[in-house]
Parts: C-alpha cells; structure tokens; sequence
C-alpha cells in the first residue's frame, strides 16, 4: 500500500485515526500533483470547490466538485493534479474495515 501520508506529507495530513477509520485532510494549490497512492475505501467531503485530474491504470479523467459536496471513493490506486485555479481541500474518512455482514436485528432491550 502507497500511503499517501507518506508519498505526500506536504499535502496530506492525519487529522483522526482509531481502530475502524482514518481522516485525513488534504490541500493543495492549482499545479500541484500527489505522487501514486492508495486509499481503502473511503468518504470525501470537499471543504472548496476545485477541479483535478485523477490518473490511474494509463488513464486520466477531469473531476470538478463543489464546495460541502460528498461522494464515496471506492477503494483504489491514482495520483491527481490540481488543474484549477483554486486552492483544494477536502477531508477523507477512510475505512478500516470490510464491509459488515448483515446481523439479526435485535430489537428493545435484550436480557431477562
């Protein structure tokens, strides 16, 4: 795993971490580029509105989000660019875990 506050400490930081997630923080300025990395899957919350290139496997596609928009990141490796002229930041609540199975609901209090 490339993790990417270690390919990319000037632009990632680990903000929260405990058994089950990680959140990270991430800026960067327009030009700026992150070096390879991985992320499990994870939740992104864009702090600013900005505009990327996101590149992996030999292909590149433009990503433009606004400003409080959320969107799941499935698991995967890229590098990216900021090819905006603003200033990105946005926060990634990474997963630690697979995905649960599902239990028996349990309803009301449990005991005797």
């Amino acid at each position: 795993m490339m993790d990417p506050v270690e390919v990319s400490p000037e632009l990632y930081q680990t903000v929260f971490e405990n058994d089950r997630v990680r959140v990270l923080k991430y800026r960067d300025k327009p030009g700026d580029s992150t070096r390879p990395h991985t992320h499990p899957d994870s939740v992104m919350v864009t702090l600013s509105s900005f505009r990327r290139r996101i590149s992996a496997g030999g292909r590149s596609v433009e990503v433009e989000l606004g400003e409080g928009d959320v969107r799941w990141v499935g698991a995967q490796e890229h590098s990216g660019e900021n090819i905006g002229d603003t200033e990105t930041v946005s926060i990634f609540v990474e997963l630690k875990e697979p995905a649960p199975t599902p239990a028996a609901a349990t309803l009301g209090p449990t005991g005797g």
